[in-house]
């Protein structure tokens, strides 16, 4: 599949890259792109999340009152869950929430969703570029060519480029990539797909089966 590629100031140069159909243009494993986002929403969670049980809370251990004869129910301690301010029942603790999943379950998930780009005309190839220097500025007026003002935008890039990412780091909805670390999350939570021309062979390197 052959697509156009822009530049910078929104135009069709007479160049034109070929996309390969087998990471493009594939059936979408729904399922496999389901799996990969939730593990990396699951990454990002810290698991440090702790409660106090009987054994941690502080508090006397002292019995209240004797086990019989006082016609109300038995209580071990001031500690008991079911006091205002008691120790938690079945509380959550530290955890890791990251999973495993195979290389090639996570190449399909990412192959899925940039088929899913492609096939609703998210995704734009723009040659390769750079600024003259870090300034908002020049990502505004780079939004603004291609009608991407206010949208979310996944820039994605062949190589670190500092002038680029600075340039970007001050817009809310704008993340720059490298095509190393392109991720299923970002791909589809990306309103558009800007691709630089040099970013392909990357991504097909990491892609191909």
């Amino acid at each position: 599949m052959e697509v156009a590629v822009y530049n910078i100031q929104g135009t069709a140069t007479s160049a034109k890259v070929a996309l390969d159909d087998s990471i493009f243009a594939i059936e979408p494993n729904d399922h496999a792109i389901y799996l990969d986002v939730k593990q990396y929403l699951a990454n990002q969670r810290q698991g440090t999340h702790d409660t106090l049980e009987k054994s941690t809370l502080s508090g006397s251990t002292r019995k209240m009152h004797k086990q019989k004869g006082t016609g109300g129910s038995r209580k071990g301690s001031i500690k008991n869950p079911l006091f205002r301010g008691g120790a938690r029942i079945f509380g959550p603790h530290p955890r890791d929430y990251s999973f495993k999943l195979n290389k090639k379950l996570k190449r399909l998930a990412r192959k899925s969703a940039l088929s899913y780009k492609v096939k609703d005309n998210q995704l734009t190839i723009l040659e390769d570029f750079t600024f003259d220097s870090p300034k908002t500025k020049n990502f505004t007026e780079l939004l603004k060519n291609f009608q991407l003002t206010g949208k979310k935008t996944l820039l994605v890039m062949s190589r670190s480029d500092d002038n680029v990412l600075l340039s970007s780091r001050n817009l809310k909805r704008v993340k720059v990539v490298n095509a190393a670390d392109l991720n299923t999350y970002e791909i589809l939570d990306a309103t558009q797909l800007l691709i630089t021309a040099g970013s392909i062979d990357e991504i097909e390197k990491n892609y191909k089966n």
